[in-house]
């Protein structure tokens, strides 16, 4: 059931906006008295979820009695974090999600149907996997809060992702992301219907069915003076997220006539502090690329590679290689079929021998950078010759003439030159 609906390209909404688009759909949900809100973490800070969080909280008052960030695998928020993006909210509602102690598996989808759906790239059973709070926690109202905006492991993120991914467990995460990227991520990217979708529906009809979950989706537009809020749908069914979905192709979704030569990328060190993070630099914009081009990521906060220690291990040993040395390494090594999601993510970040990448890390040295099978340059240099806060999103003409793509924040957006993009 669709409970609330706003957006448009050219919308902007509120903050009013937001809290009334909250509030019709609360009422129309019932009174619900313990009520469990999982919002996104730090890494979707942009997403305003943090604001809907806080207006959530103003609305129920001691109804909503726990907060539980969809983690997945990324690491806990700090107290700073959870102050700047929630707000007033007290910090005792928190909770920690460890994807791999905290779960519970509510069914399995069958392995006859996830081969199918992945057109025979792969033939396992997938677990539906869930933090053992919402099923034990007794909650009449469970409120997923997040942006619908193009992914690369599930096309579209949100809606149901949240759930099974965003407090999902450790084989559920290391299956799904492994799927996504043997079917293909540059044909999943931008779509809301592919076979990691299809797995996680299927959970969502079989096995999640007893769980009072209501999906909060904002679509959000980055221009050259700000944030925009361009939509809010709420629903307890896809339809909600199919709406932002399709908003936010429209708006999130920038088609160039030509792929590009020179892009450079900054990470907000506030929150790109990891590849595992930072690669979105290199997702959201392969498509835009032309062979033979330069990525030239400029991050500086970056001081890992993984945020798990034992990805971080797994990506400094294999390092971001073409699909198929990684594949190959997946099935020969005992250590990366437990970790697909390394596997995965491994794939995810490799440029495949078609373009170049250059990382010019805070704290990474040029042996670590190297090492993982990336180029090196230094940040100082670059962002003397890319000063970002004279840059515009988009292209600019660099002093010596040069033409170069500018980005400055990957999470919001995705690239594609329009040959490399079939709708």
């Amino acid at each position: 059931m669709l409970y609330y609906s706003r957006g448009h390209k050219n919308d902007n909404l509120s903050d009013d906006d937001l809290r009334a688009g909250l509030y019709e759909a609360l009422s129309k949900s019932g009174k619900p008295e313990k009520v469990l809100v999982i919002p996104p973490d730090f890494t979707r800070f942009h997403s305003y979820a943090g604001a809907l969080t806080e207006m959530a909280w103003e609305l129920l008052g001691d109804k909503l009695t726990d907060i539980m960030p969809a983690l997945g695998t990324h690491a806990p928020m700090s107290d700073d974090q959870i102050k700047k993006m929630f707000g007033r909210i007290p910090r005792q509602l928190f909770r920690v999600h460890n994807w791999r102690s905290d779960v519970v598996t509510l069914g399995e989808v069958p392995a006859e149907y996830v081969k199918h759906v992945s057109e025979g790239r792969v033939d396992y059973a997938w677990p539906a996997q869930v933090n053992k709070l919402l099923v034990e926690g007794k909650y009449d109202l469970i409120l997923s809060i997040g942006q619908v905006v193009p992914h690369e492991v599930i096309g579209m993120a949100n809606y149901n992702k949240n759930i099974f991914v965003g407090t999902g467990g450790h084989e559920g995460i290391n299956k799904s992301h492994f799927l996504g990227a043997a079917y293909g991520m540059e044909r999943i990217m931008g779509r809301a219907d592919n076979p990691v979708r299809d797995v996680l529906n299927y959970a969502s009809e079989h096995f999640a069915q007893s769980l009072p979950v209501l999906y909060v989706h904002t679509v959000v537009e980055k221009t050259d003076d700000d944030l925009i809020i361009r939509g809010l749908y709420i629903s307890d069914d896809s339809s909600g997220f199919n709406l932002a979905a399709r908003l936010s192709l429209e708006v999130n979704f920038i088609k160039l006539e030509k792929p590009l030569k020179k892009c450079v990328v900054y990470l907000d060190p506030s929150e790109f502090k990891s590849t595992w993070l930072g690669n979105k630099s290199i997702y959201r914009t392969r498509m835009a690329l032309a062979d033979d081009a330069e990525l030239i990521i400029l991050a500086p906060g970056l001081h890992e590679f993984g945020e798990d220690k034992e990805i971080d291990r797994l990506i400094r040993k294999y390092g971001y290689r073409n699909t198929p040395f990684i594949l190959e390494q997946t099935r020969r090594n005992e250590e990366l079929k437990n970790n697909m999601s390394a596997a995965a993510h491994l794939i995810h970040g490799s440029a495949e021998n078609r373009f170049n990448i250059v990382y010019c890390p805070g704290r990474l040295t040029r042996e670590e950078i190297e090492s993982v099978n990336y180029r090196y340059a230094s940040l100082e240099d670059m962002i003397q010759k890319y000063p970002v806060n004279k840059l515009k999103d988009g292209f600019n003409v660099m002093p010596d003439g040069e033409e170069i793509f500018f980005i400055s924040n990957p999470a919001l957006g995705l690239w594609a030159s329009k040959d490399r993009f079939n709708e």
